[in-house]
């Protein structure tokens, strides 16, 4: 992990600011959600990109009863229930 030098202190609603810098270098614009993981005691901040509930995938995703699914886990889930060959 690199760091960056930048120290930045909680609001006293747990908040931080991400400085300009560090949005821009990340690609991360107002209002983007962001994933937070917990890793080894440290917490990691990632930019939020949807993606199937089954396999990870990022690319053709539609939303069915509000979970993100591939069109490919799709056709593979029809294959499966013998809807198609």
């Amino acid at each position: 992990m690199k760091s960056t030098g930048i120290v930045r202190k909680l609001d006293a609603l747990g908040r931080i600011t991400l400085p300009i810098e560090l949005r821009r270098t990340l690609d991360v614009s107002e209002r983007d959600p962001l994933e937070i993981f917990v890793d080894e005691g440290k917490v990691v901040l990632q930019k939020y990109e949807p993606t199937d509930i089954f396999n990870g995938n990022k690319e053709n995703l539609v939303e069915f009863h509000g979970k993100r699914v591939s069109k490919d886990s799709i056709i593979e889930l029809a294959k499966i229930v013998g809807l198609i060959d």
